[in-house]
């Protein structure tokens, strides 16, 4: 049988047919599809988590893989920053249960702050990772990549991209792997413990493994992940990942090396490969990673050298490169010399019409103060009209560079620190603790619109639901302001704007550190108006333009006066609360 599947849920089935009992991970573009469809297809043979962060998820997976499940792990590339430190000794302790970490990396930053290539993290941490190139592949991977972690007993990274993730493909549907042997956690610490005189044994292991894994990519494993396709031989390209697809497209007569397992590296494959065309080009997605290997290893080859190092590949960019020679006189792609389509007009985005994160930045543009931002939602405040971001780090840097700016500037600068709901609980506490502890006096606002909105509507610890739609304990982020040690502590409603504002100047003004929570639902997550639609009154906007100031798409501006429409208004009254003429009723 067989279904369309986007790769994440193709890797979410392939979680189910794999006998994988335990998920954990924490929403992220392009990852948050997987556990979702775990939840929703899988509940009653996969039990799944969003846990507060993914270090958290990683550490718990590892400990259900500890006692003999086989687990998955969920995330996007930045996630993986944060689960470096259980990442890097897991490589060295091993595991009992099958390991995945599913990363997913987002090439030309659809939705990230950065790009980043997560096979350096498999190499730095010395385990291997699979890349798959489509959907069925993102299934099977999963499935090798538990074999594979079973086997030799290591963490297993698939790496996927937001062209994978997100694009659909048709995938043989198999039955679930029931005859799993049952194994429970046996003590044995110097297996589990790696103080330094064990932890020096690891690591002969760890080398050890590599080597036979090594040759395992090229002999085990080679029909499933890496494989050589001979045709015309005077050019051979090697690749992985999405990128097979646009080279199967626009290359289509040329030799291919199919590399489903970038590490540990195949040489062997390599110089096959290498020995059988006469000319060799190397086509992967961001870093020269492959490439810089092959030619380690004394291969000639070209790469980085024609093929883009930043953003995300496509079909017409390789088409560029065909053009510059490497395979003049080899047959083209149907269409290979059609120019590219005009692109589209940009959309940037903006915060949604009712969304309660607007009042607070209009609120803190009443005020002179240098705000430092986190990730979410409420990033986009940095836009116009409403330009009310000035520093933007990481998941948590809002509250901690917040306290760094003002104890750096003293009383010279006000500094206020933004952050979201879901982020607070992911990596904001520490942060809140730091400022208590170390006495600093920063205005953190807590943006609590009751879900984690930007990766979709997510719960989290404050949303009182767990992801498989159980009742569970609702974490207050005053009460944890109360027990770090905060004493300042006010819930607002921002879309009262006038209140918002004299919060915040009362806030700024005291030399004293203050936890300022925000809380108001996100209109798209509760799917209903806030109220009936704003509505001005016929001749009664004076063009002072105030409301305009709060970046609202309901709001429509024709040259000479405000109007609102009707079918954007969410209802939330903030232009009401900010009109000082009363024309917005």
């Amino acid at each position: 049988m067989k279904a369309l599947l986007s790769g994440n849920e193709a890797i979410a089935r392939g979680a189910y047919e794999a006998g994988i009992t335990f998920a954990a991970g924490y929403p992220g573009t392009p990852s948050t599809e997987i556990l979702e469809n775990v939840a929703e297809h899988y509940k009653g043979n996969i039990y799944a988590e969003w846990s507060p962060n993914e270090k958290v998820a990683f550490e718990a997976a590892a400990g259900a893989a500890f006692a003999g499940a086989r687990v998955i792990t969920t995330m996007k590339h930045v996630g993986l920053n944060v689960a470096a430190d259980p990442l890097m000794t897991l490589g060295y302790i091993g595991t009992v249960g099958g390991f995945i970490a599913v990363v997913a990396d987002d090439p030309g930053m659809h939705s990230s702050q950065n790009e980043q290539d997560t096979r350096h993290y498999a190499r730095f941490a010395k385990i291997p990772i699979l890349e798959p190139s489509d959907s069925q592949e993102a299934k099977e991977f999963v499935k090798i990549g538990i074999e594979i972690s079973e086997k030799y007993q290591t963490p297993v990274i698939v790496r996927s991209t937001t062209r994978v993730s997100h694009s659909r493909g048709l995938v043989e549907l198999q039955d679930r792997t029931t005859d799993i042997p049952a194994v429970k956690f046996e003590k044995n610490p110097p297996k589990f413990v790696p103080i330094p005189a064990w932890a020096k044994q690891m690591r002969v292991r760890v080398e050890e493994r590599l080597t036979r894994l090594a040759a395992a990519g090229a002999a085990d494993y080679a029909d499933g992940l890496n494989k050589i396709i001979w045709q015309d031989r005077k050019l051979g390209i090697i690749t992985s990942g999405i990128a097979y697809q646009y080279v199967r497209e626009v290359f289509p007569g040329a030799s291919v090396l199919k590399i489903g397992m970038p590490f540990p590296f195949s040489d062997t494959l390599f110089k096959e490969f290498a020995a059988g065309v006469e000319k060799v080009l190397v086509v992967e997605e961001l870093e020269d990673f492959l490439e810089e290997h092959i030619k380690a290893l004394g291969i000639q080859c070209s790469g980085k050298n024609v093929v883009p190092k930043m953003g995300e590949l496509n079909s017409d960019i390789l088409s560029a490169v065909s053009r510059q020679g490497l395979a003049s006189d080899l047959p083209q792609a149907a269409g290979a010399d059609t120019p590219p389509p005009p692109t589209l007009p940009s959309r940037p985005p903006v915060l949604c019409p009712g969304c309660p994160h607007r009042g607070v930045f209009y609120a803190l543009g009443r005020l002179d103060v240098v705000v430092a931002g986190d990730i979410g939602c409420y990033s986009l405040g940095v836009m116009p009209p409403l330009s009310r971001l000035d520093t933007i780090l990481c998941m948590g840097g809002g509250i901690s560079v917040a306290h760094g700016m003002h104890t750096a500037a003293g009383e010279k600068q006000k500094v206020v620190g933004v952050i979201g709901d879901s982020t607070f609980f992911h990596s904001g506490i520490t942060g809140l603790l730091d400022i208590a502890y170390n006495k600093g006096g920063t205005t953190i606002a807590v943006l609590d619109n009751r879900i984690t909105a930007m990766t979709g509507h997510q719960d989290n610890p404050g949303s009182g639901k767990t992801l498989m739609g159980e009742t569970t304990a609702e974490a207050s982020i005053e009460k944890i302001g109360e027990a770090v040690g905060i004493k300042n502590i006010r819930t607002i409603d921002p879309r009262d704007v006038k209140t918002a504002v004299a919060t915040f100047k009362e806030a700024t003004e005291s030399p004293e550190p203050w936890l300022i929570v925000s809380k108001a639902p996100c209109p798209l997550h509760l799917r209903k108006p806030l109220g009936p639609p704003m509505k001005v009154k016929d001749g009664q906007c004076k063009n002072c333009k105030a409301c305009l100031k709060l970046g609202c798409p309901g709001l429509e501006y024709t040259g000479t006066e405000v109007r609102v429409n009707p079918m954007l208004c969410a209802g939330c009254e903030m232009c009401k609360n900010v009109c000082m003429f009363k024309a917005i009723v």
